[in-house]
């Protein structure tokens, strides 16, 4: 049961991650496309933005979240380990990023955000470096 848990939960964060990954590089050419005044591709963005959050980004989630409580009811003993707890840390970050690039999703459907596509390429990175981060703890476990 615990290998299964543990090969969803990890399949749940490659999910998470890639519309992570996805979604701020749509806000850089949906920010592009706004400064060029491209209302066609302005409209396309917007739809996309949202089915991505909405239908992938939120539902993979709620599933690593889920997952990730299971596997720890199993393993209590993780709750003990230093690395567990920089874990849990970069999982909440990731969570309130989720929820900051919602708001930048509302910002661009009602023509309100004024952030550069420069901008989003840096917020970009930031669950690279949490994933980099996240992958280093849970494979070396280093204290």
């Amino acid at each position: 049961m615990y290998l299964w848990l543990k090969a969803l939960h990890i399949v749940a964060v490659i999910t998470w991650f890639a519309a992570m990954f996805y979604l701020p590089r749509l806000y850089v050419y949906h920010a592009m496309a706004r400064d060029k005044g491209e209302q066609q591709a302005i409209e396309y963005f917007t739809v996309m933005e949202r089915k991505l959050y909405r239908g992938i980004m939120t539902p993979s989630m709620i599933a690593v979240l889920g997952l990730g409580v299971w596997l720890l009811y199993l393993m209590p003993h993780w709750l003990g380990m230093g690395w567990m707890h920089v874990k849990l840390l970069l999982v909440l970050l990731l969570v309130i990023y989720h929820h900051v690039c919602l708001i930048y999703l509302k910002q661009f459907a009602a023509g309100r955000c004024s952030r550069s596509h420069v901008y989003f390429r840096w917020f970009n990175e930031v669950p690279v470096i949490a994933l980099l981060a996240i992958v280093v703890l849970a494979v070396l476990k280093p204290f």
